[in-house]
């Protein structure tokens, strides 16, 4: 198992960026599939971005493609969502996800394929 710890949220105008961030504890992170969800209040928690071992294997949902990109950084056990061109829509809180993945580097795109999560980072775009 290991604990993550979302960071880097805020307020933020329609058209801004805001980075997240996403540190995980333990030493096996190079070997987790990891993704970004969001939920907005009234809302079911939807996948934002996936990434496998390495930064060949992403997945953007649709609303995010070409203004979200999710990298990591397994040196420092992190995983970043950097949003661009924010727009209202996107208001929501943001939570990491990690599952473990010894076989391949795939990414995961389900919520239910997720064992861990953050506790969540409030994003709020203005217009």
């Amino acid at each position: 198992q290991v604990q993550l710890v979302e960071s880097g949220g805020g307020l933020v105008q329609a058209g801004g960026s805001l980075r997240l961030s996403c540190a995980a504890s333990g030493r096996t992170f190079s070997r987790y599939a990891m993704g970004w969800f969001r939920q907005a209040p009234g809302k079911e928690r939807d996948i934002v971005a996936a990434i496998g071992w390495s930064a060949d294997s992403t997945y953007y949902a649709d609303s995010v493609k070409g203004r979200f990109t999710i990298s990591r950084d397994n040196a420092k056990n992190t995983v970043y969502l950097q949003m661009n061109s924010l727009k209202p829509e996107d208001t929501a809180v943001y939570y990491c996800a990690g599952r473990l993945n010894y076989l391949n580097a795939r990414y995961y795109s389900r919520l239910e394929e997720y064992a861990d999560w953050g506790q969540g980072t409030q994003v709020t775009v203005s217009s």
